[in-house]
């Protein structure tokens, strides 16, 4: 090859070496894909303070009980609050955005002042109620209806099935709770070989809890099941003298069983007048007083020792000493937790479960209605009337209300005082001997 041709050919090599380099030069860039733009971070959920209480006789003759149950709603919020836990037996979980708070007044027994606590806590935003006794029961239950409030009581009677409206109960009617001792007496009756009719009559508080177990259907449920009904005797729900007259009466009338609606300020005295004339089920006038759940025998009988022996107490609510329930082992934790000195009143377990069904309402109707926009109807329609079977941890039988089951129990405890301690007979069903609507 000559040097011409040789020089040519490098040369072509050259030039399409060139043109290749300057057209990859001139040829675009391609522009970066765009960031893929950020989903937008959720708000977090409003924070809702939501209020359980109502009214508490922390003034009269209910002031030692009710101080107990404040204690119990105080203590059970702070343990959702602290855990968002309904209970620790329950899986169920309460919203992280909501608080509860309680809200509460004294209402001192008074109805006039708790129709005016009611408006103030109901233009408070209160979403759910609580009873503290009968009379202020009967002064609010119309309202309560028609503002489609659901309330849990302190006080259980027939005026509440009259016909039922929204305002639940946890343990019997006092009427059921003398026809479950009605029960266990005659049973025992029996087995002792007696044949002849044993006779029944009233010794009960002279209050309208007292007598609300004066009624047709009770007397009638008596003579029914095979008593000889001998009549009845009232007695101040706190007594300034010993009940003399009452109890010589039960004597004079040849009285087997005596039984009736007491608070432990009613009848712890009695008992002790009725020891004094020789009156119990080991002293020389055998007779039998059995008592509605608020003559609570685990406050009766650390009272009253062997002279509360052989006394009988229907529906009320086990003792602190049964560790091994769950419902006592969370009282327990409470009080590890939330109180400086335990609190040792029973009806600290009342307001545990009020404050649970209280609670409980509210849960459910969240799950239909967000928190901040909850209406009283949402909590009675969506809360109340949903609760089935809700376990209290053995502290009540597990309950269930509905819009015309106001009753949440469907059994209820018997108790004795047996040299002093609290001694379980067994369970018996609610009877239902108040016909209601």
């Amino acid at each position: 090859m000559t040097k011409f041709r040789l020089f040519s050919a490098i040369l072509v090599v050259v030039i399409l070496a060139s043109l290749s380099v300057l057209a990859a030069c001139t040829e675009e860039t391609p522009a970066p894909a765009p960031a893929p733009t950020p989903e937008p971070t959720p708000a977090p959920p409003k924070e809702v303070t939501l209020y359980i209480g109502g009214t508490f006789a922390l003034t009269g003759a209910y002031a030692e009980d009710t101080a107990a149950v404040l204690a119990g709603y105080q203590d059970y919020a702070n343990y959702v609050n602290d855990t968002k836990m309904m209970a620790p037996w329950r899986g169920e979980k309460f919203p992280d955005n909501v608080k509860l708070e309680v809200l509460w007044r004294d209402d001192e027994i008074n109805p006039e002042k708790a129709l005016s606590i009611y408006e103030e806590l109901k233009a408070k935003g209160i979403l759910v109620y609580r009873i503290s006794s009968s009379q202020v029961a009967m002064a609010l239950m119309n309202l309560l209806n028609e503002d489609r409030i659901g309330a849990t009581s302190m006080a259980a009677g027939p005026y509440l099935l009259s016909p039922p409206k929204t305002v639940f109960t946890n343990y019997p009617l006092y009427t059921d709770e003398m026809g479950a001792i009605a029960n266990w007496f005659l049973d025992n009756w029996k087995k002792a070989g007696n044949t002849d009719k044993p006779r029944v009559a009233y010794l009960t508080a002279d209050s309208a809890s007292g007598r609300s177990i004066d009624i047709p259907e009770m007397e009638n449920y008596l003579t029914g099941i095979g008593y000889e009904f001998a009549g009845k005797q009232f007695v101040p729900m706190v007594p300034t003298t010993p009940p003399t007259t009452q109890l010589s009466w039960l004597k004079d009338n040849k009285v087997n069983l005596a039984m009736g609606f007491m608070i432990n300020p009613g009848s712890q005295p009695t008992i002790k007048e009725a020891v004094r004339l020789g009156m119990g089920t080991n002293q020389d006038y055998k007779i039998t007083f059995g008592f509605a759940a608020p003559s609570h025998l685990a406050v009766f009988a650390p009272a009253m020792g062997t002279l509360g022996d052989g006394v009988v107490v229907a529906g009320s609510y086990p003792p602190m000493t049964h560790k091994d329930l769950p419902g006592i082992a969370f009282y327990d934790k409470l009080m590890a937790d939330y109180e400086d000195e335990p609190v040792t009143h029973i009806m600290y377990l009342a307001g545990m479960v009020e404050a649970m069904i209280q609670t409980e309402a509210l849960r459910l109707a969240m799950l239909q209605v967000p928190a901040d926009q909850l209406k009283p109807v949402d909590v009675l329609e969506y809360g109340f009337y949903q609760i089935k079977n809700l376990s209290t941890g053995d502290l009540t039988p597990p309950l269930t209300f509905g819009p015309s089951d106001v009753e949440g129990a469907k059994e209820m405890r018997i108790d004795q005082d047996q040299n002093g301690e609290v001694v379980l007979l067994g369970n018996y069903p609610i009877l239902g001997i108040y016909k209601h609507e």
